[in-house]
């Protein structure tokens, strides 16, 4: 809730009120200047200097406080369709691993971001996203998907623009799968300190609404630009790409490619096919697999959650701080560069003692206030180095996984990219057997 009215611990009375000490600090100075037995000329001089050495920082102080951010929590809830949509209607859904990001990163952003982290996002938001497309109860099977190598109805990849525990940012590409582009986009968010509250905490996360609009600009595509036929079309490409996949010979005849690229049914197998319903019988098999592997993710991002929460937490906190402690030493350089500047003219130009003397001193308070830049700098790089530490608690490895078939027993082993890629090899293994080709 925004508020006009300030108060006593105000950032801008507290402002004021050192505006009036440095005044009370001015007057005593005065005091203690006549009392010193110096020449009235050089007491001036020094008063001078002090007096508008005194005044900058005030001015400093009161346009640190001059502007801030506000934000207001808004949280976007997840659409539904309109009307009630037949089971043989509904869509599946794969979201690819993310891409991290990390290749498109500047040099000021290769600095501030942890690889580490970013990688673990890659795997943790398609798993969130995935979840709210199936919560939302518009679409079919929703899964999170290994690699692209099971052609699935819709397909939305995506990468990891920008991450800091303040501000999110997506970008997320949709295609189906004959091959149409239905659009990319990106979407990002900057949060409160709100989002952090225990009792926030628990009933979403922070970056909730990112995946809500995600979900619902799919929904909005589908209901403006997809007919049922076409919902057919894709429904059934997808099963034919996956035919084709293990039987080439066999189903090329059913697709065709046009000059964009995009997948066109040249004619249809007959449903009693003896090819087609081993195709069909290998297709379960592999769902079924993929539905294990969403088991992995669940725990990945499970287990990720009260880690990844803290450090989004703390990374939320260091990124306000960082921004305060730049901006704080960017005014000290600036403040302390005219100073020494105009200390140095002094001492320069002046013809007398008095004045070459005032020179001397502006340039020290000058020197002294760059300094003071370079330990805030100092400060601020030693809050990144002590952050990016927070990074090393998410590496995650992934079991062997053992599968019992028929005849025989495997292990998959490797990371959960490269145990899909094997099951693959054993499904094509068992379909080349079923149909007599080994």
């Amino acid at each position: 809730m925004k508020t006009n009215t300030m108060n006593a611990s105000s950032p801008r009375l507290r402002a004021i009120a050192r505006a009036s000490g440095f005044s009370i600090l001015a007057a005593t100075t005065r005091r203690l200047l006549r009392r010193l037995s110096m020449p009235l000329q050089l007491q001036l001089h020094l008063h001078l200097h002090l007096r508008a050495a005194l005044i900058a920082m005030a001015a400093l102080l009161l346009a640190s406080c001059a502007t801030h951010t506000v934000k207001s929590t808004t949280y976007t809830p997840i659409q539904r369709a309109t009307e009630t949509v037949a089971e043989e209607f509904l869509l599946d859904i794969g979201v690819a691993i993310f891409d991290p990001g990390l290749d498109n990163l500047s040099r000021r952003e290769e600095e501030t971001t942890n690889a580490q982290i970013r990688v673990a996002e890659s795997r943790y938001a398609p798993y969130m996203l995935a979840e709210t497309l199936q919560r939302s109860g518009n679409w079919g099977i929703v899964r999170v998907l290994p690699n692209d190598q099971s052609p699935i109805d819709v397909v939305v990849n995506g990468m990891v623009l920008h991450s800091d525990g303040e501000a999110m940012t997506l970008q997320v590409t949709v295609s189906d799968s004959t091959g149409r582009a239905w659009y990319t986009k990106d979407y990002d968010e900057v949060v409160s300190r709100f989002s952090y509250e225990p009792g926030e905490r628990q009933k979403n996360d922070p970056f909730q609404v990112i995946y809500n609009a995600i979900a619902n600009d799919l929904l909005v595509y589908l209901e403006r630009n997809i007919e049922p036929a076409e919902i057919t079309e894709i429904r059934t490409v997808s099963e034919l790409r996956f035919a084709r996949s293990f039987a080439p010979d066999a189903f090329n005849e059913y697709l065709t490619q046009n000059r964009n690229g995009q997948y066109e049914i040249t004619a249809l197998p007959a449903e009693n096919d003896p090819l087609l319903y081993r195709v069909r019988s290998i297709r379960e098999r592999d769902f079924m697999y993929i539905d294990t592997v969403q088991d992995y993710y669940a725990t990945y991002a499970r287990e990720m959650r009260v880690p990844y929460d803290s450090w989004r937490e703390q990374s939320y906190d260091a990124t306000l701080t960082l921004r305060e402690l730049q901006g704080s030493a960017r005014r000290r350089f600036i403040a302390g560069t005219a100073v020494v500047l105009g200390g140095l003219a002094a001492a320069a130009n002046g013809q007398d003692y008095v004045t070459q003397t005032g020179g001397a001193i502006g340039v020290g308070a000058g020197a002294y206030v760059i300094k003071s830049g370079f330990d805030k700098l100092a400060e601020a790089k030693m809050h990144l180095e002590s952050l990016q530490e927070l990074g090393e608690s998410l590496e995650n490895e992934v079991a062997p996984r053992v599968i019992d078939l028929e005849d025989r027993t495997i292990t998959l082993t490797g990371t959960v990219e490269e145990q899909y890629a094997q099951w693959r090899e054993i499904l094509a293994d068992i379909y080349a057997a079923e149909t007599g080709q080994l």
